[in-house]
């Protein structure tokens, strides 16, 4: 029986594959530490320049002496965790289970880190415009959420919404302690869930008013006029 043309043609590719010799993939060296310090160094130098820029000091001089103190800032929440964490690798060879105190030496270091800073802005900026590097060093969701929230909660009291926006602005000044995205988010999630309580004391549904007003927005969301239907 003869094979079908189809058949015969891609036996030829598969043998014209199989005797290609390709050289051997190159594996890409790691980061070295001093690589690894220039692009730390350029990221935390962008966010800063990104605070600044919601604050927009004329003064070039008080510019990069605050742009200075974001850095340390930085840098100072950095060298923190990583003494935290050779701290406890090292007790938990002797003391097993010693890592779970973390969250109460994370909170004591903090909170002085968080104290000198603050002063040190203070002494630059108005509250105003200290508040506005809080937001930037917190991705703005003290205003992102209070926003939804009031949105998804139309009746909300102008009590209420004060309350809310406490907790909000308290998850903030934790948050600015926060040594990474993922963990800024968790603090916030940890508010919003006592925002959530406190809402639900007062007749609240944050949840069913949540869907609802998701299934709201999608309802009201145009047709694709450039969509056909499938088929």
């Amino acid at each position: 029986m003869k094979t079908p043309r189809s058949g015969r043609f891609l036996v030829i590719i598969a043998t014209l594959v199989a005797g290609i010799n390709l050289p051997a993939q190159e594996s890409t060296p790691p980061f070295s530490s001093t690589e690894r310090e220039q692009v730390y160094a350029a990221s935390i130098s962008k966010r800063a320049a990104a605070a600044l820029e919601q604050v927009g000091l004329p003064d070039t001089t008080k510019s990069n002496k605050v742009h200075g103190l974001i850095v340390n800032q930085y840098r100072a929440l950095r060298a923190r965790d990583e003494a935290m964490d050779n701290m406890f690798k090292a007790l938990s060879q002797d003391t097993p289970g010693v890592e779970t105190n973390r969250a109460a030496v994370l909170a004591v270091l903090s909170r002085q880190l968080h104290r000198q800073f603050l002063d040190r802005l203070g002494a630059e900026l108005t509250p105003e415009q200290v508040d506005l590097i809080k937001d930037r060093m917190t991705y703005n969701k003290v205003k992102v959420t209070f926003d939804a929230y009031c949105l998804i909660l139309p009746n909300l009291t102008h009590d209420q919404k004060d309350r809310v926006l406490t907790f909000l602005r308290e998850a903030r000044e934790e948050a600015m302690d926060g040594g990474s995205a993922d963990e800024k988010s968790a603090i916030f999630q940890k508010h919003k869930d006592q925002i959530n309580a406190y809402l639900s004391q007062h007749g609240y549904d944050v949840a069913k008013a949540t869907r609802e007003w998701e299934a709201k927005q999608a309802s009201a969301t145009p047709a694709n006029p450039e969509q056909k239907p499938a088929n």
